[in-house]
């Protein structure tokens, strides 16, 4: 099909304003493009950035639970006296009101000199545990006075009561007669931990 050149020129005029609407769509679609690739880039940053919040928070969270655990464990040392320096004269005290109030026939004891157990690093000082070995000799007239003085001995505090070994053997004495005679004798061997804080100490 050809055209005349009076066809021509009429057609010259639409043609070049359906160019310009090609060239405008197709500038439309390639800025609508950009801006869906620019939208695109800024959510996966947002994204991004709401994971790392999380993540912060969650970390956040999880050592504010750390903090309130160690702050429970810390209360309930200091509530029984453990944290400090050994207290020998608490740790006589308590022995003799359990021998008073248990009715106990015999209790012998002797505490050696501190020893350095452990020492674990913290911020800002270390924490170092100590123990003291005590040795306790008792005269019973049944095994329940044995436990019935360690639960007593632990549940009295001022020191964290760690019952390494005890021995008990028959004393072989016939009972009879108005006072009372030890049927079983214990020996037992118990550290006394304490617990020193440097940091609490500066």
């Amino acid at each position: 099909m050809t055209f005349t050149r009076e066809e021509l020129k009429r057609l010259t005029l639409p043609l070049l304003i359906g160019l310009a609407m090609l060239a405008v769509g197709a500038g439309v679609v390639f800025s609508a493009g950009e801006g869906m690739r620019t939208a695109q880039v800024r959510l996966s940053q947002a994204q991004a950035e709401r994971r790392q919040n999380a993540e912060r928070l969650a970390r956040i969270a999880e050592e504010e639970r750390e903090v309130n655990q160690k702050m429970d464990v810390y209360k309930q040392l200091k509530a029984l006296n453990i944290l400090g320096e050994e207290r020998r004269l608490e740790w006589a005290d308590a022995i003799n009101r359990i021998r008073v109030q248990r009715e106990l026939l015999d209790v012998r004891y002797r505490v050696e000199r501190q020893k350095l157990v452990a020492s674990v690093p913290g911020k800002p000082a270390n924490v170092d545990f100590y123990a003291s070995a005590m040795r306790v000799d008792l005269q019973l007239l049944h095994e329940q006075d044995l436990l019935n003085f360690l639960a007593d001995l632990r549940a009295s505090g001022n020191a964290y009561y760690s019952v390494k070994k005890c021995v008990l053997t028959r004393t072989g004495q016939a009972v009879g007669g108005i006072a009372m005679t030890p049927r079983l004798s214990a020996q037992c061997d118990i550290d006394l931990i304490t617990v020193v804080d440097r940091a609490a100490k500066q």
